[in-house]
């Protein structure tokens, strides 16, 4: 038996950021892209409803979640980040 150990200290829950301070976050220079179903991009936006369910889309996003263009290549989401000087991540 080892009598050197210690016991392994709780990590402290990291602080929830708000909505506004999320936005700031990437101080308009970030975007996200995330991959989407047509149903969901019918969900937020009405006007999609010839979209299948079973299309592939991808949506990118501001730092505030802020669906900003739906595209239906990964390739058009980041490009159109870069039009708008923006960095790119991709989120699962």
């Amino acid at each position: 038996m080892d009598t050197n150990t210690t016991p392994k200290q709780k990590q402290k829950p990291k602080p929830k950021l708000s909505t506004v301070e999320f936005a700031l976050l990437g101080g308009g220079q970030v975007a996200y892209v995330r991959e989407l179903s047509g149903e969901q991009a019918r969900d937020m936006f009405t006007d999609l409803e010839n979209v299948a369910d079973e299309a592939r889309l991808f949506g990118l996003y501001a730092a505030d979640g802020t669906c900003m263009a739906i595209t239906d290549s990964r390739a058009a989401a980041v490009a159109n980040a870069f039009e708008h000087d923006l960095h790119p991540l991709s989120v699962h």
